[in-house]
């Protein structure tokens, strides 16, 4: 069996590039591909993997990364991981253009390149015994909070998108998995959401005893492709222990409470 090759989106940084250097850790060729071609290029460096610069929301550009990996070799593992939220608006008052660009990246681009690359997991399926679709949600998908109507529409989408798509592929060797993060402390996930306002993007996580980061996404991703090929871990939910909802987290330190005198 040749090596094993995972492609990455939204490898430019947070859990697309932590991702890719786990994966390049664990002995696997990597295909990042993401918009800034620099954070690519440095990456590329950093780790050997290969780049593709794409923006996925142009179907041009899905296409141009199929033909790049169908000529270069086989693709074993697919992490969608390309998204993101702008805005915390209630559903009144958020820009739709806020609600569509939530859309495009977080549900269109998804489904564009897992349609372009399916044919290529089944080739790489046949050569691995199983291939893998990895879909970086939330549990914004599965819990909705006030404010997050657009990116909670969004990634609910994203989750009813990777179920129908494992009932689809029932009967293949092809494992669909969601990795469905709480809260996660990225260089840019808060920053871009709230505009670049770098105030507001790091009083999300002020106070909050250790917050996730992005290796320990990275972790669970790796893991799951690792697991034997007739293991599938359907739906992966990650949280933080101080967080029990997304409007629900605890501040300060954690301690054990005080036994109740009966």
């Amino acid at each position: 069996m040749s090596v094993l090759r995972a492609v990455v989106t939204g490898a430019s940084s947070g859990i697309g590039a932590a991702t890719v250097r786990a994966l390049r850790a664990a002995g696997w060729d990597v295909v990042g591909v993401a918009r800034r071609e620099d954070r690519l290029r440095e990456l590329e460096a950093e780790t050997g993997a290969s780049v593709v610069v794409a923006d996925l929301t142009q179907q041009a550009d899905v296409d141009r990364l199929r033909d790049h990996l169908a000529a270069t070799g086989g693709v074993h593992a697919l992490v969608n991981n390309a998204g993101g939220a702008k805005g915390l608006d209630s559903v009144e008052a958020s820009e739709v253009d806020d609600w569509a660009w939530m859309f495009e990246v977080n549900v269109l681009a998804l489904k564009r390149v897992t349609s372009a690359l399916l044919p290529l997991l089944r080739r790489g399926a046949v050569d691995r015994g199983v291939a893998d679709i990895v879909n970086i949600t939330s549990i914004a998908g599965h819990t909705a909070y006030a404010g997050g109507g657009g990116y909670n529409a969004a990634k609910f989408a994203a989750h009813a998108l990777t179920e129908v798509l494992r009932l689809e592929l029932n009967g293949e060797p092809l494992r669909v998995i969601e990795v469905a993060p709480g809260l996660v402390r990225t260089d840019e996930f808060a920053l871009v959401r709230f505009g670049g306002d770098r105030a507001r993007a790091d009083a999300v996580y002020e106070g909050v005893p250790e917050p996730l980061v992005a290796d320990d996404i990275a972790g669970v991703i790796v893991d799951a492709v690792l697991k034997p090929r007739h293991v599938d871990l359907d739906l992966i939910v990650v949280k933080p222990v101080a967080q029990a909802a997304p409007y629900r987290v605890a501040k300060g330190e954690l301690a054990v409470r005080a036994e109740t005198v009966r």
